[in-house]
């Protein structure tokens, strides 16, 4: 009959001292730079089959990737990207919530051409950014490659999972 009174308090004082502050002052929360993870390669071409560059990517093909992309980031080098792939072709709408740094959009069809270029989006700006035409993946690089590279629609990408 006293069992579980006696393990009802054994339990409450267990939870207590767990939960005690031990005074040590260390409650800061430590913020963890988000680190690129390759995940593949993409190659751009023009329609003359002329390579124009290749990256490293991360890829985002599932809700939560897709959400959160480059959110949160300070930097990436100039040989990477993220794709963005989804499962068909419609308008799509892109914003810079939480992204810090400026980005390119280049919107692909199907078929992995250029349909449009959204250049030098602005940092933590969420006003959308619409692909203009349907798109089913998008890549994100940082701002001003698309001009430096001549990327122009029609262009199109080669891509492989690693």
């Amino acid at each position: 009959m006293f069992k579980a009174p006696v393990f009802l308090v054994l339990s409450a004082l267990f939870l207590f001292l767990s939960c005690k502050d031990t005074g040590s002052g260390n409650n800061e929360v430590k913020k963890a730079e988000i680190s690129f993870t390759k995940e593949g390669e993409l190659q751009l071409y023009k329609p003359d089959n002329s390579l124009v560059k290749k990256l490293d990517i991360e890829i985002a093909d599932d809700e939560y990737k897709i959400q959160t992309g480059l959110m949160y980031r300070t930097a990436m080098k100039e040989n990477r990207g993220m794709l963005f792939i989804f499962e068909n072709e419609e308008p799509r709408y892109f914003y810079m919530k939480n992204t810090n740094i400026p980005l390119d959009l280049i919107y692909f069809d199907a078929s992995k051409k250029i349909v449009s270029i959204s250049a030098n989006a602005e940092p933590l700006n969420e006003e959308s950014i619409p692909s203009g035409k349907p798109a089913q993946y998008v890549l994100e690089i940082n701002a001003g490659l698309a001009r430096k590279w001549g990327l122009e629609t029609g262009d199109y990408m080669i891509f492989e999972r690693k």
